[in-house]
């Protein structure tokens, strides 16, 4: 199995920084998709950004140009950089991982999740 770890978030300003981390642990083979997601209230679970192995982004319109996704493959570690943060992206926001476990068993896992929160 792949364990998810997520870290980072908080409470914080419209127009401030948060940085969240996400750590897999587990027999992993490979992590082929690292994302995150997000699920505010009343709101279904979206997309915010993912990165392939490969370091090919993805981004949900809304994010575009505020956010930044990285990941260290060698510590199978991704990060979201969250500048000019609005309320409106006041949610949960899950850690997920894609690929295969050393026996080859493709796997898909979320962490618990790490609360954002933006104050106007």
């Amino acid at each position: 199995q792949v364990q998810l770890v997520e870290s980072g978030g908080g409470l914080v300003q419209a127009g401030g920084s948060l940085r969240l981390s996400c750590a897999a642990s587990g027999i992993i083979f490979s992590i082929d998709f690292l994302g995150w997601y997000r699920q505010g209230p009343g709101k279904l679970r979206e997309l915010v950004a993912d990165i392939t192995s490969g370091g090919i982004t993805n981004y949900a319109d809304s994010v575009k140009g505020r956010f930044t996704i990285s990941r260290d493959n060698a510590k199978n570690t991704v990060s979201l950089q969250m500048n000019s943060l609005k309320p409106e992206d006041t949610a949960v926001y899950y850690c997920n991982a894609e690929g295969r476990t050393i026996t080859r068993t493709a796997y898909r896992s979320w962490g618990p999740g790490t609360q954002v929160t933006v104050s106007s």
